[in-house]
């Protein structure tokens, strides 16, 4: 009959959205445990760091600093893909571990860049935005481990300048924030300035992720598409320039080009 009919095909979407709604709560279970699990770690690190480092002098405070940052953030990295079905491929970040000193220029398609580069690299020190140095979650910990304000340009290359001499690699995302025109926002010569400005090499890194999650435009507690893929592979490495603008085209094209190559490829596979 028409009303058996109407039963059998009731129960079978609900059979079909079961799962879905199933899935849809563990992606948000998944978000909330994940943004906790940051907060907690930021908080956990707070007070040593508060207490650490006007105690210790520099050249102990901040590798100590650093390395605390690339254990905590590669534990986060662990509990992200334990719990909340994310995976990251960062094999390509070891090779540099040793390389001596290097601006490391990314793209910026989500929140978690910087968390996968430093989590590789036990002297990394990033350009950060000034108001997140002085928020008191996260800047106790990046201001132990000195990384370098951009509110003040000069200012910020002749610290990078002086990171570098040290031996440090500076993780530096030319587009000057997260990705709203994909693939790529324009460059700004800041990576070419202090490349110019201290004669290191730029290494650039491109960044792959299977969804828009944590984008500039995914608001923070939206619920993440589920399984989530993140790889970082090598791009060229680029020798200190004497023209920046030439430089910075050239860089932006660089990444254009290896950019759109990846969409290509992944939606061959698609297919």
């Amino acid at each position: 009959s028409s009303a058996n009919h109407r039963r059998v095909s009731w129960s079978m979407t609900e059979r079909g959205r079961a799962p879905n709604l199933l899935w849809a709560a563990y992606e948000a279970v998944a978000m909330a445990l994940g943004l906790g699990a940051l907060a907690v770690l930021c908080l956990s690190w707070l007070p040593f760091a508060l207490v650490l480092n006007p105690l210790l002098p520099r050249r102990i405070g901040q590798p100590f600093g650093r390395r605390a940052i690339m254990r905590g953030f590669r534990a986060y990295l662990g509990f992200l893909g334990l719990v909340c079905a994310c995976r990251f491929d960062l094999s390509a970040l070891d090779r540099l571990r040793d390389e001596g000193p290097l601006i490391l220029v990314a793209n910026h398609p989500s929140l978690l860049d910087a968390v996968m580069i430093v989590s590789r690299l036990p002297n990394a020190v990033c350009v950060m935005k000034a108001a997140l140095l002085d928020n008191i979650l996260f800047g106790a910990a990046a201001r132990f481990a000195r990384y370098i304000r951009n509110d003040a340009p000069l200012d910020m290359i002749l610290d990078a300048r002086e990171e570098l001499r040290r031996g440090a690699q500076l993780v530096i995302f030319p587009e000057g924030t997260r990705t709203r025109d994909f693939p790529l926002n324009p460059c700004q010569p800041t990576a070419g300035l202090i490349a110019r400005s201290s004669g290191v090499p730029v290494q650039v890194l491109l960044i792959e992720f299977t969804s828009p999650y944590l984008g500039k435009d995914w608001p923070l507690f939206r619920r993440p598409e589920l399984p989530l893929g993140c790889r970082i592979r090598l791009g060229e490495r680029l020798a200190p320039p004497k023209d920046v603008a030439a430089f910075t085209s050239g860089l932006e094209r660089h990444f254009r080009t290896e950019l759109a190559e990846i969409l290509a490829s992944t939606a061959a596979v698609a297919r």
